[in-house]
């Protein structure tokens, strides 16, 4: 299977899942979404030699709380 994150791509054998595969790269399955060929799945789904996988960062984020307390006290 073809596996992409960012700017970089191997290949690897099918047969493993998709948190394996996650975890053969040193990521951290919680931090990463798995796109199997253009459909999001879960990390158990079990990923095949003819595959094409693509690992997508996740982003989190919000406005901290002392931005958020300085925009509502119109400081």
């Amino acid at each position: 299977m073809k596996v992409i994150y960012r700017d970089q791509e191997w290949e690897l054998r099918g047969g493993m899942t998709a948190r394996a595969a996650i975890k053969k790269f040193g990521l951290d399955p919680e931090a990463v979404l798995v796109v199997r060929n253009g459909q999001l799945v879960t990390d158990d789904t079990l990923l095949k030699d003819e595959d094409q996988v693509k690992l997508i960062a996740v982003v989190s984020g919000g406005i901290g709380d002392s931005l958020q307390t300085k925009r509502c006290s119109g400081r």
